[in-house]
């Protein structure tokens, strides 16, 4: 691969070597537990060390929020949204138990306390299912924290909540030191499904077998693949902005893909048919090496940051028969199917490029 693009070219070449791996996002990608095990045991330093120091009560509760918000969090996208979560789940749980706290002081009814906070907590249960649940339930615990069973003294209370806010900041200020990014999960994965699609694509027209363990090991990685790059969209479109209608449009474009390929793989002329097998690669010359070009070089593009050859224009459908055209037999169906994937795979082309400036950090 070339010089990165990534790493300015004003640095000294000793200094680009030196931040290589660092701020080369692949190898991030690949070291990316290592790298996140690394932050959360200096951010958990970080709090003890802080709390220690300024001698603050309780401070233990600012390395538990430390580990709640970060420690089985690695993606950047995920981090704010639980720590923004973590931050409202804190303050409304700390204000409903300063205020039993409170009442509790003034009041002197542990009894009353004791059905004042299971009320309370079932309030937050109800809600703790759907959306804004996590908060719901973070307020819930946050209660008990705070105000123990009642008996808690105010300082406690305002001293954990201190403490618990001192771990939301710095959970947030170390989760940007070396930020493990959705987007890079979700580049490599889908260049890796993409190679998987080339490879498939290879056997089948190659006359290899369809039904051997290295074909449907293929496929089984291509499946979870599938669920993986779908649980990263969330993430993904909080960090490069890029709208979840966009991601699964290019998700629906890699499952037909998937999908083609394994209706190709059961209507290709028989392999044993020379003559079929013949005809049908004369025919599909140009089909074969778009399609194949096509899903190496989006995998390229996606794993490198490169994205001028996505840029490319194909000639897919010049000679596409039209789709309510009759099929006579299994290779009329053959040979559609392989001209449509070929249109797919040249759709998906352009989507990725046209979202590739967002993308590409």
């Amino acid at each position: 691969m070339d010089e990165a693009p990534f790493l300015p070219m004003n640095l000294p070449m000793f200094a680009r070597r030196l931040l290589r791996p660092l701020l080369d996002p692949y190898r991030r990608y690949r070291h990316a537990k290592l790298i996140h095990a690394v932050r959360v045991s200096i951010g958990l330093l970080a709090t003890i060390l802080l709390t220690t120091g300024i001698n603050l009560p309780h401070g233990e509760w600012a390395s538990v929020t430390m580990l709640i918000v970060i420690g089985g969090l690695q993606h950047h996208g995920n981090i704010g949204k639980k720590a923004v979560e973590r931050a409202y789940g804190t303050l409304i749980g700390a204000s409903v138990g300063l205020l039993l706290v409170v009442q509790q002081a003034y009041f002197g009814q542990p009894l009353l306390t004791y059905l004042l906070m299971s009320v309370v907590c079932g309030f937050f249960s109800y809600h703790a299912i759907g959306k804004g649940g996590y908060i719901a339930l973070l307020s819930a615990i946050t209660v008990f924290i705070v105000a123990g069973h009642g008996d808690n003294p105010i300082s406690d209370g305002l001293w954990r909540t201190v403490d618990i806010l001192i771990g939301i900041v710095l959970a947030l200020a170390f989760s940007f030191a070396l930020p493990l990014y959705a987007v890079y999960s979700w580049r490599y994965n889908l260049a890796s499904a993409l190679r998987d699609c080339a490879a498939i694509y290879s056997r089948i027209i190659n006359g290899q077998s369809v039904t051997d363990d290295e074909h449907l090991k293929l496929l089984n990685r291509l499946n979870a693949a599938m669920v993986q790059l779908r649980s990263l969209m969330p993430s993904v479109s909080k960090e490069v902005r890029v709208s979840m209608t966009e991601l699964d449009a290019i998700q629906r474009h890699l499952r037909m893909c998937i999908s083609t390929l394994e209706i190709l793989g059961n209507t290709r002329p028989d392999p044993r048919d020379e003559h079929a097998t013949a005809r049908m690669q004369v025919m599909l010359k140009a089909e074969h090496r778009q399609i194949r070009v096509q899903l190496v070089g989006m995998a390229r593009a996606l794993k490198s940051g490169v994205t001028e050859r996505l840029e490319r224009p194909s000639h897919a459908g010049l000679n596409e028969p039209a789709l309510d055209a009759p099929v006579y037999s299994a290779l009329d169906g053959y040979r559609l199917l392989t001209v449509q994937l070929a249109a797919n795979v040249d759709a998906m082309r352009q989507r990725l490029a046209k979202s590739a400036g967002r993308w590409k950090i």
